[in-house]
């Protein structure tokens, strides 16, 4: 890529909220990044890995083959410790099955939410830490091209907080900030977050190409 060239990259996710952060990180990064909303009828590839950079990878590979473009997908969950690492990789989906058919995102979201804080309603304020890990992977058709990972130390409050973010953000304190990830401002939010930092290292890696 020369200096001014702005490779298209697809971002492998139908979420709203992880597109729009996404956009946000990569403005100053020499690619353009597109929507899976362009391809619609793309079916989900199988996420069977056992870890985050595992399912990343799948995604980024399956996505790039199916599109023709670099793409960049992201796998990232909450690891609580009370819980022996839960949600973990399922962290997506750790409720759907509590769900009607067909529920939206917003729905799901709510019903982990729900059930993280069932599990952890005896579990007492020392003992709910937490932390949320992203990995990214970066693909064309036939390799990975990058990989980046980021982290943030938090803990699981009992009382959703904030009306910002998506996923367990209105549940995830960052002690040092006094403030759920879902309290937090879109700009705060990348500079703190796991995918903001993850998203940071890449963007880096991107520039240091051209």
């Amino acid at each position: 890529m020369s200096a001014t060239a702005h490779r298209r990259v697809v971002a492998a996710t139908r979420n709203g909220g992880k597109l729009r952060e996404i956009k946000l990180a990569l403005a100053a990064a020499p690619v353009e990044v597109l929507s899976l909303d362009a391809w619609p009828d793309l079916r989900e590839p199988v996420e069977d890995a056992l870890t985050f950079a595992g399912n990343a990878a799948i995604k980024a590979r399956y996505y790039a083959a199916a599109t023709g473009q670099w793409c960049l997908a992201d796998d990232s969950g909450l690891l609580v410790d009370a819980l022996g690492g839960r949600p973990g990789v399922h962290s997506a989906r750790y409720a759907a099955g509590d769900c009607p058919s067909g529920a939206g995102r917003e729905a799901i979201d709510r019903a982990n939410n729900a059930r993280l804080l069932a599990e952890l309603e005896s579990v007492g304020d020392d003992r709910r830490t937490a932390r949320f890990v992203c990995c990214l992977a970066l693909a064309d058709a036939d390799r990975i091209i990058l990989t980046a990972q980021g982290s943030v130390e938090g803990v699981i409050i009992a009382r959703a907080r904030g009306e910002n973010g998506f996923g367990y953000d209105p549940i995830f304190l960052v002690p040092e900030l006094g403030r759920t990830v879902a309290e937090l401002d879109g700009q705060t939010k990348n500079q703190i977050s796991h995918r903001g930092k993850a998203l940071k290292q890449l963007a880096q890696m991107l520039d240091q190409m051209t």
